[in-house]
């Protein structure tokens, strides 16, 4: 199985080399559909392996004396299922949307490229593989962000992304270059039968962190994120926000739990902390935006953050010899990761096809799409009441696993871990009811009430194969949401894997309940919930239309105390957000407004000015990059000195190293 995951891998990069010679008018349903059908084969092979025996292949690749290895186990097994699910919709949505492409050789080639470097990371098995793969990864990502590179905000983006994502393989480098070191080998398997000193591991697993932070989205390694991902195309911004970061995730999850064994118990402290203020600073920042797909790549910061908490949690239940525990938190964790992948990207091909009809991503001069493009409406409803967590559909399941995960933490036996996850508890319960205010306005600004401009007046359905992508997602968030156990269940070769645990078997409960800890405590039932909300759905429809009056009663909409009903006395997003703006807004982003009113007799308009900051820009990378300009600045000064100067320089510095090498001798 594994030659032929690879054999896939092979052909996608061949398929990025093809798009460049191809004709124009064949190349994109070619090139997309090349990738749609090779990403349905490696899930076919991550769906086949899951629950099978590890397999391992050596290539005679890479510099001399070593060679590229691979492997496949479980939790790469699973993680080709989650990269490839959202490789297939891509690729299927992308020959509807890739035809509106003014440039599509800018996107073509690097697209296959792409789903081929993030598979190849999944399955490396040697530090110089995982590098090699991790980068290339960077790089393809990169230059599909920089497809659109007439656009304004491309350029600083791309920037931004190349420096977090450089800076990011540099930290890995170093972590692997300090396993490998001590290990005497770079391949995995030699890694992980080596023990390490508290000390290296700590040290390792802090640079894990960094390096597989800074590409998933952690805070503050965020920066990046909401300007990268709306810069690409929708169908890239969807594989780089659903399917991307859990690649990071996934090189977490190998260096902490196979590679650097038995954890200590406050490994789980700092992935605890930065994954709970991830959470709700990354909903914060999405009720601050009104740019669509700012919005859905912020909230993408929200959920990377909750998928560390259940890994966080996971760590600390491992550390405290709890292994069934450990993998109820990391089921939790995976069956996020699964569903953040494909409700994101059913909202990231609606926000696509959105800005497609109308031209604008700007929720504020939207609304009414749902005349419009009814369909798109109703899988962007689906998607956002999956990400808002809300039953029957997938995203409500995989929070309420993590819920029940952190119920049992008062076994944990260290005072602070029973203090610290309580307290991680509330931020999570915090930021599921701030993304539920986040997609009620995503939802309702641009597709309920009235158009805001003539492009949303006039906007037409996306084609058949983007909405059909789409519907598809929204189908899946409710079959998972209705019947999760399968997927648990198809988790538990992963649990075993890294914790040592399982979950009970869930699927041959009575009713297909879940149940993760005993039927006493807790269980959850989405069919028997969605059976429930339909029939009292339909009896309330049914009462109403049997007992209201018949009469046809016609009078004035209300205009929200306006004289004059037009669409500019809607809600606005702004105006919507503006309360939890008030509330969270001036302590954590400094958020203020300012109203210029002008002079008595003056008809002008008054101008209403809002000003915000990020926390992380002001505290962390401004000064960081005020520091590196005086630096460069300084350093600058050299190249406009005498050659006298120079001779000095060159001669004290010979002074000083002779001065070193005596005291050495």
């Amino acid at each position: 199985m594994i030659a032929f995951a690879l054999s896939c891998i092979l052909l996608l990069f061949a398929c990025g080399v093809a798009a460049i010679f191809l004709p124009r008018r064949h190349a994109t349903a070619l090139t997309y559909g090349a990738s749609a059908i090779l990403s349905a084969g490696l899930l076919t092979v991550g769906l086949a392996q899951i629950a099978a025996t590890a397999v391992d292949v050596a290539l005679p690749l890479g510099p001399p004396g070593l060679a590229c290895s691979f492997h496949l186990d479980a939790l790469a097994a699973s993680f080709l299922c989650l990269v490839n699910l959202g490789g297939l919709g891509a690729s299927l949505f992308g020959i509807g949307y890739g035809r509106h492409a003014a440039e599509p050789r800018r996107v073509l080639p690097f697209f296959p490229a792409f789903l081929a470097a993030m598979n190849l990371v999944v399955l490396a098995a040697d530090t110089y593989s995982f590098l090699f793969s991790w980068e290339l990864m960077s790089l393809t990502s990169w230059a599909l962000v920089m497809s659109d590179h007439r656009a304004r905000e491309t350029a600083p983006a791309g920037f931004l992304y190349l420096l977090m994502a450089s800076g990011g393989t540099l930290v890995l480098l170093l972590a692997f270059g300090m396993l490998s070191t001590a290990a005497s080998g770079t391949g995995f398997a030699a890694i992980a039968a080596h023990p390490f000193t508290p000390g290296l591991a700590a040290a390792v697993l802090l640079l894990a962190l960094l390096g597989t932070g800074s590409k998933a989205g952690l805070f503050p390694l965020h920066a990046w994120l909401p300007l990268a991902h709306p810069a690409a195309p929708s169908h890239v911004s969807a594989l780089m926000s659903g399917v991307m970061t859990k690649v990071a995730i996934y090189a977490f999850l190998r260096i902490a739990f196979t590679l650097l064994g038995p954890p200590a118990w406050w490994w789980s402290i700092p992935v605890l902390v930065l994954g709970g203020i991830t959470a709700v600073l990354g909903v914060l920042y999405a009720l601050m935006e009104t740019d669509l797909k700012r919005i859905l790549a912020c909230s993408t910061i929200e959920n990377v953050g909750i998928i560390f908490l259940a890994v966080g949690l996971a760590l600390a239940f491992k550390a405290n010899g709890e292994p069934a525990a450990a993998a109820l938190a990391l089921t939790a964790g995976g069956l996020h990761a699964f569903n953040h992948m494909l409700f994101k990207s059913t909202l990231f091909f609606g926000a696509g096809s959105v800005a497609h009809a109308t031209g604008t991503r700007d929720i504020e001069r939207l609304g009414g799409l749902i005349q419009r493009m009814p369909r798109t409406g109703l899988a962007f409803l689906a998607a956002s009441l999956a990400i808002s967590a809300l039953p029957p559909f997938n995203g409500f399941v995989s929070e309420w696993l993590l819920f029940q995960s952190i119920l049992i933490s008062p076994h944990l036996e260290r005072m602070g871990m029973k203090l610290l996850v309580p307290a991680v508890g509330v931020l999570l319960a915090l930021a599921a009811a701030l993304a539920a205010a986040c997609f009620l306005r995503a939802f309702a600004i641009p597709f309920l009430g009235r158009p805001r401009s003539d492009a949303a007046a006039t906007a037409v359905e996306a084609d058949r194969w983007s909405t059909g992508t789409m519907l598809a997602g929204a189908a899946l968030c409710l079959l998972i949401g209705l019947l999760p156990g399968f997927v648990i269940d198809g988790l538990r070769p992963v649990t075993a894997l890294l914790t040592g645990g399982r979950m009970p078997v869930q699927a041959s409960d009575s009713w297909l309940s879940i149940v993760p800890i005993s039927a006493s405590r807790s269980s959850y039932n989405g069919l028997v919930i969605a059976i429930f909300l339909l029939a009292a759905g339909s009896l309330t429809a049914f009462l109403v239309h049997r007992f209201a009056s018949r009469g046809i009663r016609r009078a004035p909409a209300w205009g929200c105390g306006f004289p004059q009903g037009g669409a500019e006395t809607q809600y606005s997003a702004t105006g919507l957000a503006q309360p939890l703006r008030r509330v969270f807004g001036a302590l954590i982003f400094a958020a203020r407004s300012e109203v210029r009113l002008p002079p008595p007799g003056d008809t002008s308009a008054a101008v209403l000015q809002r000003h915000s900051r990020d926390p992380a820009w002001a505290f962390l990378y401004a000064p960081l990059g005020r520091a590196v300009q005086a630096t460069v600045e300084t350093l600058n000064r050299l190249q406009f000195l005498t050659i006298r100067s120079y001779v000095s320089l060159v001669f004290g510095t010979l002074v000083l190293l002779l001065i070193a090498l005596a005291i050495r001798g």
